[in-house]
């Protein structure tokens, strides 16, 4: 069946180095493409990674009593506002829009309900930490961290949750420095995992019974293979060219930003992304004086990071065509690469 699939690919590149496929006309296999709206509309999806991400971070050295809560909040719904717009002109996704609005509604739900025992409790049982924190803070904030670890890679509802619950009862010691918090921090971060691993579990089913499982990767047509190649364990070549494309498939999600550097920087172009040779989106990591996006791209939107003062996120616009150049002109700057 493999060999099947690479003769298949094989004798469409073929065709398509001969000139009798139209340049516009995907060439990627039909199981493996998706719209071309989705680099935009999985921005909300990863924010709700980069949310996360900036909380762990924040967490090793502060209480989260004092994590912008509402500001993500509004900042996860200016974004959402921000790719609707910018898919204005393509077919609309309905199927993504509900999904967005599920996660998007209960992250709100989430976040206004964190901010609230914060302020009104986690702040005052703050008063009676010891200096380094509870062990339960610090288990508390290594937890933050593997979640997001996770989900940079899998759903967040198939995280460990229960199993979390338990490794909080089993080691960080009962007793000890700052008592009252050390308890006041059990109670809140039980309470937070027995509600994600009962709703992750009741999203899991709902999501098995009405979506396909995503696929692991991304299919992706190269003007051709760079050396850097053999660094790339998991890139799978699929087909060879006659004028030297290749279409090749990478490992999706927050592993595709190392693969597209890697080949962007052993001088490999890129021709189709999922099927797609229009825009693709892109976020950055940046001082708050940044201006230098490369010419190729444009700003959709900027971002402060809260967590982070004088610094600020950057979704750039680009053709699939240009990505590679501006990869190189961008380099560690890039934080992902929304690959529909």
């Amino acid at each position: 069946m493999r060999r099947l699939r690479r003769f298949a690919c094989a004798l469409v590149l073929t065709t398509l180095a001969a000139g009798s496929v139209a340049a516009a006309e995907s060439i990627t296999p039909a199981q493996h493409r998706r719209g071309a709206e989705q680099t935009f509309l999985t921005y909300p999806e990863w924010f709700l990674v980069h949310s996360p991400a900036e909380y762990a971070e924040f967490v090793q050295t502060h209480t989260p009593s004092d994590f912008p809560w509402f500001g993500h909040i509004g900042q996860l719904w200016s974004s959402y506002a921000a790719v609707t717009r910018a898919t204005a002109d393509q077919p609309f996704n309905a199927g993504y829009h509900v999904m967005i609005m599920v996660i998007g509604l209960s992250t709100t739900v989430e976040y206004a309900l964190r901010a609230a025992y914060e302020v009104l409790i986690g702040r005052l049982s703050a008063l009676a930490m010891p200096p380094g924190m509870t062990a339960e803070d610090r288990y508390a904030a290594r937890a933050a961290q593997a979640y997001v670890d996770f989900i940079r890679v899998r759903p967040w509802y198939e995280f460990d949750f229960f199993g979390t619950l338990v490794g909080l009862w089993r080691e960080p010691p009962a007793w000890g420095p700052g008592l009252l918090r050390k308890w006041e921090r059990r109670y809140a971060l039980s309470t937070e995992y027995i509600v994600k691993a009962i709703y992750g579990r009741l999203i899991g089913l709902g999501t098995a019974a009405s979506y396909e499982a995503a696929r692991p990767d991304t299919v992706v047509l190269l003007d051709g293979l760079p050396p850097s190649v053999a660094e790339m364990r998991t890139l799978n070549v699929l087909a060879l060219a006659a004028r030297g494309q290749a279409l090749v498939a990478v490992p999706r999600y927050a592993a595709f930003r190392d693969h597209a550097l890697l080949l962007a920087r052993g001088g490999a172009n890129f021709v189709e992304i999922a099927g797609n040779r229009g825009e693709i989106l892109l976020s950055l990591r940046v001082p708050d004086s940044w201006s230098a996006a490369p010419a190729q791209t444009r700003v959709l939107f900027e971002q402060p990071i809260l967590t982070r003062p004088g610094t600020k996120r950057v979704a750039l616009v680009v053709r699939v065509a240009q990505l590679a150049s501006v990869l190189r002109a961008l380099g560690a700057r890039v934080e992902h690469i929304y690959d529909y």
